[in-house]
């Protein structure tokens, strides 16, 4: 009996329509369109605007994407796994009322926070769960809405996030296609470094915690970009030697979107050209957990059945690691 593996079988995206750009930041704090491209690569980022509408809205839309495109009804789904750290609630969990708005009647879900590495964690949890050989269709999505918690009086963060989400459908294969490898990393002493400071059960919400805007992103970052730089490079680099694969034998590096100097140096240090790395930070922003599978679903059409991919990603806290996955469908 041939082993079963993880194939990635469709996949499905999501951006809000709000837009704003480099310039319309120009307006909030005190920087420049030319300084945030410089340093960061991003020219635009999208915003989800309406009361009450959390990181479930996003998901929504990129799970019936995702149905459609299969062809198969939410029904069928065994389970949904969100990657979010901006949840809907504390509790339940979003991959919940994810299920209940799409009508996944017969699936379990549960979300998964790591930050910037939520989806590679959430991509290689899911598939373990169809290895197992007891669950056939596992729905994996990365979204985030961090507009919730970013503080746009400041300039360190707010020209860096924005919101989205995309995700994929996960099915058994035996022709040695799907997820193959991961190395996934995490090391606490970041927190230092990168984090929100109140509203968990260490420092709940109060009247002096909203009054210090201690709600919002707090980020150092030169430190988290040293980190990042070197971590992600050598996650993807790691997991190129456990496999046995060359710079050649890649066809895509599928990098986290934060900045386009970190995606640089990932790529330089796995030997890859630019043509193929796959890049969608200039429209997006870091959408934090969206941005692995939201290269996937704009890169889509140019995948090809065999394709070898490595996803690579660095986040908060700190998280890291990288993915080795063999493309399972041809463009349609």
């Amino acid at each position: 009996m041939n082993k079963i593996t993880a194939a990635i079988t469709a996949v499905g995206g999501y951006v809000p329509d709000y837009v704003l750009t480099n310039k319309e930041l120009e307006t909030l704090v005190d920087t420049t369109d030319e300084w945030i491209i410089t340093r960061t690569g991003i020219t635009e980022r999208r915003i989800l605007k309406g009361e009450r509408k959390g990181t479930s809205e996003l998901c929504v839309p990129v799970a019936q994407e995702i149905c459609r495109k299969r062809g198969i009804s939410p029904e069928e789904i065994d389970l949904l796994i969100v990657a979010t750290v901006t949840p809907d609630m504390v509790f339940p969990a979003t991959a919940n009322i994810v299920t209940d708005k799409i009508g996944a009647k017969n699936a379990f879900g549960f979300d998964i926070s790591a930050a910037c590495s939520g989806f590679l964690y959430a991509l290689d949890t899911g598939a373990r769960f169809i290895e197992s050989g007891r669950y056939k269709k596992v729905m994996v999505i990365g979204a985030d809405k961090m507009s919730s918690i970013i503080d746009y009086t400041d300039r360190t963060t707010c020209i860096i996030f924005g919101d989205g989400g995309a995700g994929v459908l996960l099915e058994p294969n035996t022709e040695g296609l799907g997820v193959i490898d991961s190395i996934l990393k995490s090391d606490g002493h970041g927190r230092e470094y990168l984090h929100m400071k109140a509203g968990g059960s260490a420092q709940p919400a109060s009247i002096e915690s909203v009054t210090n805007r201690e709600h919002y992103v707090y980020q150092e970052g030169k430190m988290v970009f040293k980190y990042a730089v070197a971590n992600m490079a050598d996650a993807a680099h790691d997991i190129m030697q456990r496999n046995n694969l060359t710079a050649d034998d890649i066809a895509w590096l599928v990098p986290h979107q934060a900045n386009k100097r970190i995606i640089d140096a990932t790529a330089s240090r796995m030997g890859l050209p630019e043509e193929k790395v796959m890049m969608n930070i200039q429209r997006y922003g870091n959408t934090t957990a969206g941005t692995l599978p939201l290269c996937l679903w704009d890169y889509e059409k140019q995948l090809k059945k065999g394709d070898n991919l490595v996803l690579a990603a660095f986040g908060g806290g700190f998280t890291w690691g990288a993915s080795y996955l063999k493309w399972a469908y041809d463009p349609k």
